[in-house]
């Protein structure tokens, strides 16, 4: 079953929490046991799994993201993002999360945050949820 999200973005760099949305997509699939893929279609905009009980957590990364890659005049690509494309590299656009009794498998201090690089955008998520 494939599933598809919109998010709207705020901030040109951001995690948002996207666990809620994600537990409900499993949720109205009916899978009990299985895998969700989520993957992120976009080339300046990522998804991670990391610490949620402490939200200076996710704006550390994406304040440290932004130091590690700052834009630069030394980048040529003509869009002027250039560092949004290299953050998406560093974190990757998928994630894979285990199904087991109808419930994302994930640690007590764990979420799946959708990343933004390159915002404020309009943005879209889909989950592929199989198993039974």
């Amino acid at each position: 079953m494939l599933k598809e999200k919109t998010i709207r973005t705020s901030k040109h760099n951001e995690l948002i929490d996207i666990t809620s949305d994600i537990r409900l997509m499993i949720r109205e699939s009916d899978i009990d046991e299985g895998v969700c893929h989520i993957f992120v279609p976009h080339t300046t905009a990522a998804v991670t799994i990391n610490e949620k009980a402490d939200p200076a957590v996710a704006r550390d990364i994406a304040n440290d993201l932004e130091r590690l890659v700052p834009d630069s005049p030394a980048f040529t690509h003509a869009e002027g993002n250039s560092d949004a494309h290299v953050k998406t590299t560093l974190t990757g656009t998928s994630e894979f999360l285990i199904i087991s009794g109808g419930e994302p498998v994930l640690g007590i201090w764990q979420a799946v945050f959708f990343c933004e690089f390159d915002g404020p955008r309009t943005r879209r998520y889909v989950a592929r949820i199989s198993g039974s």
